[in-house]
């Protein structure tokens, strides 16, 4: 009887120590796992980084790279087959304006759209306009308002010029442009202006006393709608 509470003694702490010694084992297996799965979460992350990286590599590459260029499509164009009515043009034109109209010229370079405007106009406002059915008044010979409005059009004949021809009557409408510095509707007026060019190029010339665009088209109709012009050694 006496040894009784000492087994019962032997029993609890056995007891306790199994119950130490299980939760010790529980916790270091429940670490264990939460290590493994922390490596394994690393280890996921880790790829994905990698894959992210080789990607971003990929398409930097893909971008830097040379692209291949493809050969040029083989022109149809025949030799010699460019501006087969002349690389340079002048146009006269006639346009609409507050009473009779305008007559001018359009001149340049067909492979450009940039171009040049050449006409006789009084410098001014409406009262130079007048007076100069009167007496000469002082003239501008350049672009005026509307020349470049193709709504305002309503006349044109092209002719179209070689380079060497082109040269010489650029410079004529250039030098007319600086020896005209006065304007009168009887005398020195568009139509005769530009008649002046017509001439120097070799074309029939109308009567001038019409409206700017019977006059051009009449310019026209008496050339026969000739388009391409060559200047003769004595021009």
């Amino acid at each position: 009887m006496a040894n009784r509470p000492k087994r019962l003694g032997l029993c609890l702490l056995a007891g306790f120590t199994l119950a130490v010694l299980l939760q010790c084992k529980i916790q270091s297996a429940s670490a264990q796992e939460i290590d493994t799965r922390a490596g394994s979460e690393r280890f996921i992350s880790q790829r994905r980084e990698v894959h992210k990286r080789i990607a971003d590599a990929n398409a930097l590459f893909s971008s830097e790279a040379p692209v291949e260029s493809k050969p040029a499509p083989q022109s149809t164009r025949k030799p010699g087959s460019g501006s087969a009515k002349g690389p340079y043009y002048v146009d006269f034109r006639a346009r609409t304006a507050a009473s009779w109209g305008h007559a001018f010229v359009w001149y340049g370079k067909t492979s450009e759209r940039e171009v040049e405007v050449a006409g006789l106009t009084p410098a001014g406002d409406t009262l130079a306009y007048v007076v100069g059915y009167l007496m000469w008044v002082p003239s501008e010979t350049g672009a005026s308002y509307g020349d470049l409005d193709p709504q305002y059009l309503t006349a044109s004949y092209r002719v179209y010029l070689n380079e060497p021809d082109a040269k010489r009557v650029f410079a004529y409408i250039k030098k007319l442009q600086a020896s005209s510095p006065v304007w009168n509707a009887e005398t020195s007026n568009c139509t005769s202006f530009i008649g002046s060019i017509a001439n120097f190029m070799g074309l029939k010339v109308p009567f001038r006393w019409q409206r700017p665009e019977d006059y051009v088209n009449s310019l026209k109709t008496m050339n026969g709608g000739r388009q391409i012009v060559h200047l003769s050694s004595e021009q």
